[in-house]
């Protein structure tokens, strides 16, 4: 059955001598894993891989068979040329990191189109803007409504935040009871639109303290949630 759909690279991974195995969210189909026989020993091929870097957005026509978990790839073409995602030596490391958080947390196939079109409309304004060293905090807390665990906006006045519950709440509870910076800035950031996001203001301390809870925050409500791999060069390159 051949379906046309706009897809965002997830992940590649090289297989055998020539091949590539390439993970993508895509539009129509959600999470979809593809084959992509012998592109890396020609240089026709080189060219084509060029297609699947990380975040690139695509439109795809594949050949999706129910019965299989690799599918194939008829013709691809960029379905957005971005101007500085892939070039940028801070915005590849804030692509590399929330790539695999995506990889890790995205396993089904299944049609989300409200998830897909909030990655593709924050990863175009990633690209198009120059104050954006707390853009992966605000992607990760918004990326916890379409995960169904999203903070408890009722009593955000209260001075505790649970991150097992989720909720806000007037005494510590247990030692997932969060307070002092990390509650000031989890409060800014509930508030905060990405255009805003240039008026938060945070040192690179407090942005690894952050990053460290909200992550701590998805491995409580997503059972095979892991650390990503690349968080410590991550946190180098944003030090």
């Amino acid at each position: 059955m051949l379906i046309t759909t706009n897809a965002i690279v997830l992940s590649k991974l090289k297989y055998k001598d020539n091949d590539l195995i390439v993970k993508c969210y895509t539009q129509q189909l959600g999470v979809v894993s593809f084959l992509l026989r012998g592109v890396l020993k020609s240089k026709k091929g080189s060219a084509k891989t060029a297609y699947f870097q990380l975040f690139s957005q695509l439109q795809l026509v594949i050949d999706h068979k129910n019965n299989r978990t690799l599918h194939t790839i008829k013709e691809t073409k960029l379905n957005h040329l971005y101007s500085s995602l892939h070039t940028h030596v801070l915005k590849s490391a804030i692509v590399m990191f929330l790539a695999e958080v995506l990889t890790n947390t995205l396993k089904e196939e299944e049609q989300n189109e409200t998830l897909f079109s909030y990655i593709e409309t924050t990863l175009l304004w990633l690209d198009n803007h120059s104050e954006y060293s707390n853009f992966h905090l605000l992607f990760l807390l918004n990326f916890t409504k379409y995960l169904g665990f999203y903070p408890d906006l009722n009593n955000t006045e209260y001075p505790f935040f649970n991150l097992s519950d989720g909720k806000f709440e007037n005494k510590k509870s247990d030692k997932y009871s969060i307070s002092g910076e990390n509650l000031l800035l989890l409060k800014q950031l509930l508030g905060t639109t990405f255009d805003a996001l240039s008026s938060v203001k945070i040192n690179a301390k407090q942005r690894q303290s952050f990053l460290s809870m909200i992550l701590l925050y998805f491995e409580l409500h997503l059972g095979s949630f892991k650390t990503p791999k690349s968080l410590q060069i991550f946190n180098q390159v944003f030090s």
